[in-house]
């Protein structure tokens, strides 16, 4: 890792900066694999899963007797530990709903407020060496949480055209109407478009690599929401004398597995530290499984020493990441001053993969920068928001007037014309009324 002493604030965005790849070859295969799909659908699903997977499938729809398989095959330590995961998922997610919030603006105009689910979503879910069937508890359970009526997943097929069971299991377990055998840019225009077999969906989650990346990106241009902007995973800790330097480092590393593109600081007060925690790294990355990939990730990561907390916090909320640790006397100071983070992990035993499985919290998180301006995936993701109004012959006659006064000087009469139509016939019939009353007098 990179040691850093003392940077100057004008520097941070260049010391901070993630190691990032271009796009623009990559947006010219998403494109090109997006027109083919969208014309010729599973024809063109089958021909880029061969080319890209190595597999040619009968169908590539997950059949209930693989879903039984799956569930046969998986031990019962990991079923009880999905389940545990599933269970504290369940009760955080759905703490979060709301209730309709109902209000009088003025006599006579009521406005209330209500959430409604996305009715089709599609979930994709990374397989290869690290298939994450955790990601499926996180966006499922508040999936069906949610109400929503088409949970649609997909997933890539391994050499024998199998999807992880792990993932099979998770799934079923939590309520995902159809599993597809399709990965990387075509699961993404599978869903954007709809095929034969792919139903199309409203709303795309998920992780990926920059492919899958590029392509929900794209996706976004067909009239389909994706959750987040998302990129290559990451992890900053604050840590002072107070924190264990072994627990520090093996944080550190459990990013850094992740791919050779995830991105890992530290920033301290503390030389010590610094020295300590850059020690355990060494020791504990010779015993991973994922040495080739932590090493290179570490390689691009940053061991960086500051002389205050208040610096450090201003360079935290600079860089805004995906995951933040805070192992300090002052943990207060740092969870009360931090406005750009995805996930906040507080104190010596709060690791970061306590969110990526089991606590409850979603580890779908934005990267990149981006929790400057997004949260991460939580029940409001799944939701719409609507608004809804009306209003009573009082009501329309207390804010008449306004409605006309501000649409005229908009220029636009019509607007002005909706209400006037409506003023003159109140007033009309209370003229009409006041008539008959005199005329019975």
């Amino acid at each position: 890792m990179n040691k850093i002493y003392n940077p100057a604030a004008e520097t941070w965005s260049e010391i901070l900066k993630r190691p990032t790849k271009t796009i623009d070859d990559i947006e010219v295969t998403v494109k090109e694999i997006f027109k083919e799909i969208q014309k010729k659908g599973d024809e063109a699903i089958t021909k880029y899963t061969s080319i890209f997977d190595g597999i040619t499938l009968e169908t590539n729809e997950v059949s209930q007797e693989e879903i039984k398989e799956a569930i046969i095959s998986i031990s019962e330590e990991l079923k009880e530990a999905i389940q545990l995961a599933k269970n504290n998922i369940y009760k955080f997610h759905s703490a979060q709903k709301t209730e309709r919030i109902t209000i009088e603006t003025t006599e006579g105009v009521n406005c209330w407020q209500e959430k409604r689910p996305i009715q089709k979503i599609g979930l994709y879910i990374p397989g290869g060496t690290a298939p994450l069937f955790s990601t499926v508890l996180m966006l499922a359970v508040p999936a069906a949480i949610a109400g929503c009526n088409e949970i649609v997943l997909c997933s890539p097929p391994d050499k024998n055209g199998k999807i992880n069971p792990a993932i099979l299991y998770a799934a079923n377990l939590c309520g995902v109407t159809k599993i597809i055998k399709v990965g990387g840019i075509q699961a993404i225009a599978g869903m954007t478009f709809g095929t034969e077999t792919i139903p199309k969906v409203y709303k795309i989650f998920g992780p990926g690599n920059q492919f899958v990346t590029v392509a929900k990106q794209l996706a976004t241009q067909f009239g389909v929401a994706i959750d987040m902007p998302a990129g290559p995973s990451e992890l900053l800790v604050v840590a002072d004398d107070s924190a264990v330097p072994a627990f520090v480092a093996s944080d550190l590393l459990s990013q850094a597995e992740h791919g050779t593109d995830s991105q890992v600081i530290l920033v301290s007060t503390s030389k010590t530290l610094i020295n300590a925690v850059e020690n355990e790294i060494q020791s504990q990355i010779a015993d991973l499984p994922r040495k080739t990939i932590a090493e290179k990730a570490i390689a691009n990561s940053k061991l960086i020493f500051v002389e205050s907390n208040t610096v450090a916090l201003e360079l935290i909320n600079e860089y805004g990441p995906e995951h933040f640790i805070i192992c300090t006397e002052n943990d207060d100071f740092y969870s009360d001053g931090i406005y750009n983070a995805g996930s906040v992990f507080i104190g010596n035993y709060t690791p970061e993969s306590a969110g990526d499985y089991a606590s409850g919290t979603n580890h779908t998180l934005p990267t990149n920068g981006y929790a400057k301006n997004y949260s991460g995936v939580n029940l409001d993701s799944f939701m719409k928001s609507m608004t809804f109004q009306k209003i009573t012959e009082k009501g329309i006659q207390n804010i008449g007037k306004a409605i006309e006064v501000m649409a005229e000087a908009e220029g636009l009469q019509a607007h002005k014309n909706a209400v006037t139509l409506r003023l003159a016939e109140i007033e009309y019939r209370k003229s009409k009324q006041e008539n008959r009353v005199k005329t019975r007098r």
